[in-house]
């Protein structure tokens, strides 16, 4: 089967952007992953738009022939909704199709416009990728839900309320040195303990923002790629799995199932292990989104994440680095883009373009991207040449 590169990058400022419509952030990272592949956008066979609430939130669907419109092209286009796993699941798909030999080269688009509408609408929304019947009946929230996977695991482990808040500070940081990130200010503990309880324990300062943003990236066959580029990143893993969409179905509430299975298939076709990756871009909706996500992962010991947090080797110059473009909570969140700038960032550390944050000679990235609480999960491994 054919071998898939990224050969093409293209992302947009993420944050409130208030002059920038759905179809404008389309267009921008479009034509800039084009442009960074050096291609011609009639090269392009097929696109994939990952997005969740452009319907409700920007009146606009039919994505997928906005996007190839934008481009002046015929190409198949398709829209792909797994709610804030949109981006990763339009990865997969182009993955696939250059994979069964339909497609060549592949536009894969992440993008969501969420800051013109007010908050309870918002909130609505994004509530619709829970269980409608049971969590959004109850009146249940996505922070309320993370809070309780928080307590859970606080119960259970020794993670201590200074060590969770260090998440943020640590992205925050990070974010701090990132051009397109929507909050470049650095932050303390202290900070973050005393901003507005959202749901206890989580404080605003451990929740990700409402953002507006677009990614795409250009994935090509491996013929195509050694012909345009002399540095193609491989993805040399890509897994997805599901679970319940509700949290109460499952056995545990710190345990998430998908992350482990989604892991273990990227792992098991990349043939390394998670010591090997040299950057993570993981899932950080809310701080304990990412604890959960460094065991989930097998990057530390179950229970010990939080000491690892607290020991600084998650900086981008650490020993494990994650989320050195500042993840969800300072890069912001842009629902369907948020897989796709994950990619961008990867890609951008893999070829030693991402300055003042660059991790140290980086071999294997890993991108993780979370639908609900767990409910859908995917996780990518790429590779420099």
């Amino acid at each position: 089967m054919n071998n898939v590169a990224v050969v093409g990058i293209g992302v947009t400022k993420f944050g409130e952007l208030w002059n920038e419509s759905l179809r404008n952030l389309l267009a921008k990272s479009q034509l800039s992953a084009i442009n960074d592949a050096k291609l011609s956008p009639k090269q392009i066979d097929m696109i994939i738009t990952g997005n969740m609430l452009a319907g409700e939130f920007a009146g606009q669907n039919h994505l997928g022939a906005m996007a190839s419109e934008i481009l002046n092209i015929n190409a198949p286009s398709y829209r792909i909704e797994g709610a804030c796993a949109s981006g990763s699941l339009a990865l997969q798909s182009g993955i696939n199709a250059i994979k069964s030999g339909k497609a060549e080269i592949v536009l894969v688009n992440g993008v969501e416009k969420m800051t013109d509408i007010a908050v309870g609408q918002v909130n609505s929304g994004i509530m619709s990728a829970a269980d409608e019947e049971t969590e959004g009946y109850s009146g249940a929230t996505f922070c309320g839900l993370y809070a309780m996977m928080a307590r859970a695991y606080m119960h259970q482990y020794s993670l201590t309320r200074e060590q969770l808040a260090l998440v943020s500070v640590k992205n925050h940081k990070h974010g701090s040195l990132n051009p397109i990130a929507q909050f470049r200010n650095e932050i303390t503990v202290e900070q973050v303990l005393q901003s507005s309880m959202i749901a206890d324990p989580l404080t605003i300062l451990d929740c990700s923002p409402i953002s507006d943003g677009a990614a795409s990236v250009i994935l090509a066959s491996e013929n195509f790629a050694r012909k345009i580029t002399d540095t193609p990143i491989w993805i040399t893993g890509s897994g997805q799995a599901t679970d319940t969409i509700a949290l109460h179905k499952r056995k545990s509430l710190i345990d998430m199932p998908a992350t482990k299975i989604a892991a273990a298939q990227a792992f098991t076709q990349s043939k390394i292990s998670p010591n090997q990756i040299s950057i993570t871009e993981v899932h950080d909706c809310f701080t304990i989104a990412e604890i959960l996500a460094m065991e989930g992962l097998g990057l530390v010991e179950q229970g010990a994440a939080g000491k690892a947090v607290e020991q600084g080797i998650t900086y981008f110059d650490g020993k494990i680095p994650i989320n050195p473009c500042g993840g969800l909570k300072a890069c912001g969140h842009p629902i369907g883009a948020t897989g796709i700038k994950q990619v961008v960032e990867v890609v951008t550390q893999l070829r030693g373009e991402a300055g003042k944050r660059q991790v140290n000679n980086p071999i294997y990235g890993l991108t993780h991207n979370v639908g609900g609480t767990g409910a859908t999960v995917a996780v990518n491994i790429f590779k420099r040449d």
